[in-house]
């Protein structure tokens, strides 16, 4: 049993997966206020649902009187994190990147407090040090304490290598620079923790390792374990793409039912990894069988959601769905979608809408909706996928039973949600 009350809780929640030290990490814990880090590379300007593990992480971290470090990694995307995937990121301009850190910033925000406080949350880019960094001065001074064979043994390089793809010398750098990134920290801001995905456990022990062979200090690693849902899919994903934590690609009500379409096996353990409910609570919840299953996603949906966009939001959400589903009546909670007035009067092939309108992410996903019997228009069945819709004031357009979206006629064709 763990005596810190930050473990002890993250791991009754299902958060920790390996740890480098976890005695010595609980006997820090427990003797009073650390610093530590997950880091966030800047490859989109949201993160999404597949991010949230480490955020909720820090927050439970801050939670319990310690200090949460949010790296945006501003250097670190211009070389792009390699582990377990099958190709090359694209690279990014620095202006984009620059975009992207706005956005994620904000997302982060929403689940952790900034400011000057003890315990608050500091928000820090590697690119203040990584951009300034002469690479003969990094081959002497760390890269002289990393084995290539050790580093070929990592399971998020052998993957690659594995592939036909290959690993670029580019991405190979990449564990280097987050083991620097550690010890830059540790230096900066006296962290003493790393936390991050099971995929970064290579990079993370590097990382722990330059620390103490340099410096002489101890610091730790702690990683969360992958979370797929009861039937194998990976989170942050749904039909229609990614789920996006930022309001202006994914509406609220959008979100509240991503987590309301949860499977039935997962609605306990998505409670107590992406909500704060009392694990009491939520013991509770989790025993309902049935349909009274159902208000136990109601309430993940809305507690989820009021943590990413507050507790207004949700409950708006809540209140459409209660009476799309419950009174069968359009609302104007619905998100919207506004499309060009003349596209709309000439007439769009079934399918193109819908994929317009954001409720299919390819012609072929809308092409089988329809096949499929799952779209309407106005709560009558398309029959046709290539059918022409013709709509003069606009629409209501159904995939499945649980997502819906407005459809309005502008004289212009911005995309407004």
């Amino acid at each position: 049993m763990a005596k810190s009350a930050f473990l002890a809780e993250a791991k009754a929640r299902g958060f920790i997966f390996q740890c480098t030290d976890e005695a010595a990490l609980d006997d820090l814990c427990a003797g009073g206020s650390i610093a530590g880090y997950a880091g966030f590379d800047l490859t989109a300007d949201s993160l999404h649902v597949g991010h949230m593990i480490p955020i909720m992480l820090l927050r439970l971290f801050q939670k319990h009187g310690h200090r949460p470090v949010a790296l945006m990694g501003g250097g670190t995307t211009r070389i792009g994190d390699p582990s377990f995937r099958e190709e090359a990121r694209q690279l990014l301009s620095d202006a984009q990147i620059a975009t992207n850190l706005v956005g994620i910033r904000k997302n982060i925000e929403a689940f952790i407090n900034f400011g000057d406080g003890p315990n608050d949350a500091v928000l820090v880019n590697n690119a203040d040090w990584l951009d300034r960094l002469s690479y003969i001065e990094l081959l002497r001074e760390v890269g002289v304490h990393f084995s290539v064979n050790r580093m070929l043994s990592f399971d998020s390089v052998r993957s690659r290598l594995e592939r036909e793809q290959g690993l670029t010398f580019l991405e190979f750098n990449y564990s280097i620079l987050q083991s620097y990134d550690f010890r830059e920290l540790n230096r900066r801001h006296n962290v003493v923790l790393q936390m991050g995905g099971s995929d970064q456990w290579g990079n993370i022990v590097s990382g722990v390792d330059l620390v103490r062979r340099t410096d002489q200090a101890s610091v730790y690693g702690l990683t969360t374990p992958l979370i797929t849902t009861a039937s194998g899919a990976k989170m942050g994903k749904s039909a229609a793409g990614a789920v996006w934590l930022s309001a202006d690609k994914l509406s609220p009500y959008h979100y509240w039912q991503f987590w309301r379409n949860t499977e039935d096996a997962d609605v306990g353990r998505f409670l107590k990894l992406f909500t704060d409910l009392p694990l009491e609570e939520i013991a509770k919840l989790e025993a309902l069988g049935g349909a009274e299953i159902n208000a136990a996603k109601i309430i993940l949906a809305t507690e989820a959601t009021a943590l990413a966009h507050g507790r207004a939001a949700a409950e708006d959400a809540a209140e459409t769905a209660r009476k799309i589903f419950a009174e069968g009546a359009a609302s104007a909670g619905l998100p919207s979608v506004a499309l060009p007035e003349a596209e709309l009067a000439a007439g769009i092939p079934a399918f193109a809408l819908f994929v317009k309108a954001g409720l299919a992410a390819s012609n072929g996903e809308a092409r089988r909706l329809i096949r499929g019997g799952g779209a309407r228009v106005n709560d009558v069945t398309v029959a046709d996928e290539a059918q022409i819709i013709t709509l003069q004031d606009g629409a209501k357009l159904s995939a499945g039973k649980k997502q819906h979206v407005l459809v309005r006629c502008t004289a212009n064709s911005a995309l407004q949600k």
